[in-house]
């Protein structure tokens, strides 16, 4: 509304001096008003004091304040609606929220930012590139590549190539590109207490092995034998067949130990195939100890069990296999990529044959997988000695 340029007390006086007799259009004459304004501001002021009409114009201008308040309430209610329920975390979605709401409500800016609850400065500030267009384009390829590598062995990949970061950058933008390794969560499974082992000291000192069975994409079964060194985490053999007997495992054994040489014991657990005639057979004629884990402890063999792990997670689970021939050359040439390539974390991010290459280079001790230390020695004679009577059982 426009603002009258005659006060309260100054329209009151007019007024009194109609009331008093003076006519009209003396009045309008003497003040530069027309009657319609006179009338009006009788109409509105008629019987008044000073005081009431302070006192009008006091409320009046409260509840023009009200008024607003409650328009700028409820628009900021169509907004917060409008930006739904999600939170605002990150200053990045807090910002495009205040573009949004700045466009759609016609909001200002220092109102959109603080129904946002961000800083006006933040909100003005432009992001400037840190040159990261290539290490990120890099660690999407190998995200496809190697789609259950979460992102510390992409960082290790991308070091290796000279694209060193480091790892909260390269998980900021793991996370920002949306390539988190899906679980795949299987059924729960009961605990109990673990059968403590002394671990290997060198390599080819203890296999372990176990089996692995999956389908072909006709729905034919079949089940792969897998032999892991536990001491460089080296995938010895990976055997896929329809059929895998006690004769089978004896020969494959047998001629794993013509290449490599034979290993001082062999773990495993407690399979038909395993407990064989054939194996007892064979375990006494190539003189070699055959440890067998307690039943149901499947932790106990937890080396080849990591490996089955891993064999599914990242070469079954991924691959369709149209024929036994075809299972058999993917299958190979992802061992041939774990045991070369693929960085183990308990390694120190090395594979298992570049950490051989190096263990070889050093004198036998110095360098040993992390987490894998020796066991320390014990206070009493007793605990000791039952170690190594589970150990001989």
């Amino acid at each position: 509304m426009r603002k009258s340029r005659f006060s309260e007390e100054q329209i009151i006086g007019m007024i009194r001096e109609h009331e008093a007799g003076v006519k009209t259009a003396d009045i309008c004459r003497k003040y530069g008003i027309s009657d319609a304004t006179f009338y009006k501001y009788k109409a509105k002021f008629g019987g008044m004091t000073v005081s009431d009409a302070r006192r009008l114009k006091t409320l009046e201008e409260e509840n023009s304040k009200l008024k607003r308040l409650l328009a700028d309430a409820m628009l900021d209610n169509a907004a917060l609606k409008d930006l739904g329920d999600k939170k605002l975390l990150t200053p990045d979605a807090k910002r495009k929220a205040v573009h949004h709401v700045m466009e759609v409500h016609g909001l200002s800016e220092r109102r959109a930012c603080r129904l946002a609850d961000l800083d006006r400065s933040t909100f003005q500030y432009e992001k400037r590139d840190g040159g990261d267009e290539k290490l990120r384009q890099r660690l999407r390829e190998l995200a496809g590549e190697r789609r259950r590598f979460g992102y510390r062995r992409l960082g290790i990949l991308l070091d290796r190539e000279g694209l060193s970061a480091n790892h909260k950058k390269i998980y900021r933008i793991y996370a920002e590109e949306g390539l988190a390794v899906k679980r795949r969560r299987g059924r729960k499974r009961a605990t109990g207490t673990r059968s403590p082992m002394l671990l290997p000291e060198q390599a080819n000192e203890r296999w372990s092995l176990d089996f692995v069975s999956d389908a072909l994409s006709d729905g034919r079964r079949f089940r792969t034998l897998c032999v892991v060194d536990d001491f460089t985490r080296e995938a010895l053999a990976v055997v896929v067949d329809v059929s895998l007997s006690g004769v089978r495992v004896a020969r494959e054994l047998s001629r794993l130990i013509t290449r490599r040489g034979a290993p001082k014991m062999i773990v495993s657990d407690n399979g038909t195939e395993l407990t064989s005639h054939a194996i007892l057979k064979w375990v006494r004629e190539a003189g070699i100890e055959w440890h067998y884990i307690a039943p149901g402890k499947p932790t106990q063999n937890a080396f080849v069990e990591s490996f089955n792990g891993r064999l599914r997670d990242e070469c079954l689970n991924e691959h369709l296999f149209d024929s036994l021939g075809d299972a058999r050359r993917i299958i190979e040439a992802w061992r041939i990529d774990y045991n070369t390539v693929r960085p183990h974390t308990s390694l120190g991010g090395l594979s298992p044959v570049t950490y051989e290459r190096r263990l070889r280079r050093r004198r036998p001790g110095s360098l040993e997988p992390r987490g894998s230390s020796t066991p320390r020695a014990l206070t009493t004679p007793s605990t000791t000695e039952r170690k190594a009577n589970r150990l001989s059982e």
